[in-house]
């Protein structure tokens, strides 16, 4: 186990905390996706990342802050992903459909963790920014880089529906009501109904 540093430059510590929270958040992912959210017991996760279970939660208050940290680094792994290889197609719905099928497949490659998110987030009793940043997400990639900010209150509700949907169907894929191509149609269908014009 590792103690908190006791001297050193701020520099030094706050980079020392990100690595931290970063082994703490990678070793939650872990083992969230052999055992669903039930086996992210603070404790085993704390001995994972090779931390005090006090330190994780100063990180951590509680299970639910440490899913939310998960999922955010999923977000992190998509948006990154669409900067290094921007949608190619030439309408807004095609391009929002190439963000939620690429989001799909890097969910699916770890299907119980994507199962234990989905199902956390739904039922999550603290604010989670998944809705908002998926809907970002597909505001930028579908209106030519229109951040929340500037978008009108009827293109946050559209992508938002759109964001939603997704979230349905990949529910469904999880439980085994869908396949892959038949998400891919549904989300094709809602997209060109929904941000076709944004």
């Amino acid at each position: 186990m590792e103690s908190q540093p006791s001297t050193g430059g701020s520099g030094v510590r706050t980079r020392s905390q990100h690595q931290r929270r970063k082994r703490i958040v990678q070793a939650a992912a872990a083992l969230a996706s052999r055992g669903g959210v039930e086996a992210m017991q603070m404790r085993t996760v704390a001995e994972r990342a090779g931390v005090a279970l006090g330190t994780l939660y100063r990180y951590f208050p509680s299970k639910m802050d440490l899913v939310v940290a998960v999922v955010g680094e999923e977000i992190d792994l998509l948006e990154n992903s669409i900067e290094r290889r921007p949608p190619g197609a030439g309408t807004p719905a095609g391009r929002a459909v190439d963000v939620l099928m690429r989001a799909t497949r890097g969910l699916m490659r770890e299907p119980e963790l994507a199962d234990a998110l989905i199902r956390s987030l739904i039922m999550a009793e603290v604010e989670t920014p998944f809705g908002d940043r998926m809907t970002g997400l597909l505001l930028r990639v579908s209106a030519g880089g229109l951040t929340r900010d500037e978008a009108s209150e009827e293109q946050l509700a559209l992508a938002g529906s759109l964001s939603s949907v997704w979230v349905h169907e990949l529910l469904e894929m999880l439980r085994g009501r869908r396949t892959y191509d038949q998400i891919q149609r549904r989300i094709e269908i809602a997209a060109a109904r929904l941000v076709s014009d944004l």
